[in-house]
């Protein structure tokens, strides 16, 4: 597979591994070997934990209690993806607060209201795209999609 569609195929499969999870937790977790096998990395599917080498003094991440965590890639690269519950919409200036004092940078104008926000950024070693908003059935959520930057 070439790395340029590899770079779309790791992102899709992710999400639908992450939406998937929750219904195989239950009767253990088959998806983490068939999505290791299609993309070549490895496959953290933690549900409610973060994986253990989320890089967390890097990319700090707001306090609340996780709805799902996981993460895909090898030494070559890595892409996480982080639901944490929050509190409401304003839980986005807290984010990008805590992100830019972790020295990330945003290409573009941050985009916020009462509906949440959508950060984009990005330091040597990380880029981050955050997503503040209402989910239905959990309230209002953060999610964070955090790459390496080999990626």
């Amino acid at each position: 597979m070439s790395r340029s569609r590899s770079r779309v195929a790791a992102p899709l499969v992710i999400a639908l591994a992450l939406v998937m999870t929750p219904g195989l937790t239950a009767c253990g977790n088959p998806i983490e070997s068939i999505i290791e096998g299609a993309t070549g990395g490895n496959v953290d599917l933690g549900g409610t934990t973060l994986p253990a080498d989320y890089p967390t003094a890097e990319v700090p991440l707001i306090e609340g209690s996780i709805i799902n965590a996981g993460s895909i890639g090898n030494d070559e690269g890595k892409i996480f993806n982080v639901t944490i519950s929050v509190s409401d919409a304003s839980a986005f200036d807290t984010i990008t607060a805590q992100l830019e004092a972790a020295g990330f940078v945003s290409p573009t104008e941050v985009s916020s209201g009462a509906e949440g926000g959508t950060y984009l950024g990005s330091t040597d070693a990380w880029g981050v795209v955050v997503i503040v908003s209402q989910d239905g059935s959990n309230g209002w959520v953060a999610n964070y999609t955090v790459t390496s930057a080999q990626q």
